[in-house]
């Protein structure tokens, strides 16, 4: 009898502990702005890195208004449908 509870106590241990290591970790903003900035660093060493990764990190992802300022900027001259198409291209960016 003991060695019966022993047997389902190990199995139902083993079967949480399974179920618990399936589960996918999703990563948080940070994590995924970290992997992406760790990327982008590449070969750089020291201290060139160091102000590369606070650079990187600190940046800010620019408003949909600060991009529609700029584009609108860069399509000085453009007209109709190729104007519309570099927007729709500038904006999707």
């Amino acid at each position: 009898m003991k060695t019966t509870i022993t047997t389902i106590l190990f199995t139902l241990g083993l079967m949480a502990g399974t179920a618990y290591a399936a589960e996918p970790a999703t990563p948080t903003p940070q994590q995924s702005k970290m992997a992406t900035c760790n990327k982008d660093a590449g070969d750089k060493k020291g201290d060139e890195r160091k102000a590369f990764m606070k650079e990187c990190l600190s940046a800010k992802k620019a408003t949909q208004q600060d991009k529609m300022k700029s584009c609108n900027k860069d399509a000085t001259g453009k007209t109709g449908d190729e104007r519309k198409a570099f927007m729709k291209d500038c904006l999707s960016k």
